[in-house]
């Protein structure tokens, strides 16, 4: 399995970690999980914007995992390259889940700019 197909498995996972963040960073516990999507709409802070950044997450996901799939198929990039594009889009994932939380507005953004352009490289670089 190539470098880039494990990013996509990184990158199915990478939002549970906000979410984790969001609900046993305070006082998420048997009585929330009942209702976990009500517990994580009443949050505050940077748990709610840990929340936000899983729900960014899972947003942009299926447009990497088809870029790379795609990317592997066409088989027209070097190997390398797309999976130093992957791992890029992973690290800026991280990061942006990290500038989210910390409210690092700006930043976020540009980081958010990055891995979407990652996005758009991988399927320049095929054609």
């Amino acid at each position: 399995m190539t470098i880039a197909y494990w990013c996509v498995l990184v990158a199915i996972f990478l939002p549970y970690a906000f979410t984790f963040f969001a609900k046993f960073h305070g006082d998420f516990g048997p009585k929330q999980n009942h209702n976990p999507r009500e517990f994580l709409e009443k949050l505050t802070g940077s748990r709610k914007r840990a929340h936000w950044a899983q729900l960014n997450s899972f947003e942009v996901n299926p447009a990497f995992f088809a870029a790379v799939v795609i990317a592997q198929q066409i088989g027209s990039a070097a190997q390398g390259t797309i999976d130093a594009l992957a791992i890029g889009f992973v690290v800026s994932r991280a990061l942006f889940g990290i500038l989210y939380i910390t409210d690092k507005a700006l930043l976020r953004t540009l980081v958010w700019s990055a891995g979407m352009a990652t996005i758009v490289a991988l399927f320049v670089v095929s054609a």
